[in-house]
C-alpha cells in the first residue's frame, strides 16, 4: 500500500480503503509548525475534503470567531485531525481507521512540539488520551497524557460544532478556549502557567 509523506504531510496513503473511496484529498493540518497550541479534531467534513484544510466549513467559523475574540488567527496555533481523509456521510472513523492514521498525528505532534494540545470532541480526546471522555463534563480540564513517547498537556474542548446544535454547550467551549490561551500566555496581560504543572 502506497504511502507518501512530505515532512509533516501525508502526500498518498492506501491504508483505509472506504475513506480513499470517500475522500477527494487528504486533508493535512494548518497553521504554525512551531505554535504554542495544536488544534486536533476528528476528520474533514464536506467542507473541508472539498478545500483540503481542516475546520473551515461552520465549525471553522465558528472557531476563528472564537479565536479573534481572543486576540488570535489560525497564523498563531496549527490544526488537524485525527484522520485525514473524510469518512462517508461524515460518520465517526472506525478504530481501524483512527489507528491507521495515528502514525500521521504523533509525526505532526513530535515535529511541531506544542506546549498545550486541545482536543475538539468526543473522539479526539477518546483516541489521544486513550479512554472514555465525558467532554461536556470534562471540558477545561487540563490532563497530562504521554502522546507519541513525551508526556503532553491536554485541554478537552467541546466541539466548535456542538455550539451550533446546543447553544447550551457555548460557555463550555469558550472556557475550555479560556483555559487553553490562560496555560500558554496569551490571555492579555497572561504569563504561561505551564510551570504550575
Amino acid at each position: 500500500m502506497e504511502q507518501r509523506i512530505d515532512g509533516i504531510d501525508v502526500r498518498a496513503c492506501e491504508q483505509c480503503p472506504e475513506l480513499c473511496e470517500s475522500r477527494s484529498q487528504i486533508v493535512n493540518g494548518t497553521g504554525t509548525t512551531s505554535g504554542p497550541i495544536l488544534f486536533v479534531g476528528e476528520g474533514p467534513g464536506a467542507t473541508e475534503d472539498e478545500r483540503g484544510e481542516p475546520f473551515v466549513g461552520r465549525s471553522g467559523d465558528v472557531l476563528d470567531e472564537a479565536l479573534r475574540d481572543r486576540g488570535l488567527t489560525r497564523r498563531d496555533i496549527r490544526i488537524t485531525n485525527c484522520v485525514r481523509c473524510r469518512p462517508p456521510d461524515n460518520r465517526d472513523p472506525t478504530t481501524n481507521e483512527l489507528e491507521n492514521c495515528r502514525v500521521h498525528l504523533h509525526r505532526e505532534i513530535e515535529q511541531v512540539d506544542p506546549e498545550l494540545i486541545v482536543t475538539l470532541g468526543k473522539v479526539p480526546s477518546q483516541h489521544l488520551l486513550e479512554r472514555d471522555v465525558a467532554v461536556t463534563n470534562e471540558a477545561g480540564s487540563v490532563v497530562e497524557h504521554r502522546i507519541a513517547g513525551t508526556a503532553r498537556r491536554v485541554v478537552i474542548c467541546v466541539h466548535p460544532a456542538a455550539t451550533l446544535y446546543d447553544s447550551s454547550q457555548q460557555d463550555a467551549f469558550e472556557s475550555a478556549l479560556d483555559e487553553a490561551i490562560s496555560i500558554v500566555g496569551h490571555s492579555v496581560g497572561g504569563q504561561s502557567r505551564l510551570s504550575e504543572y
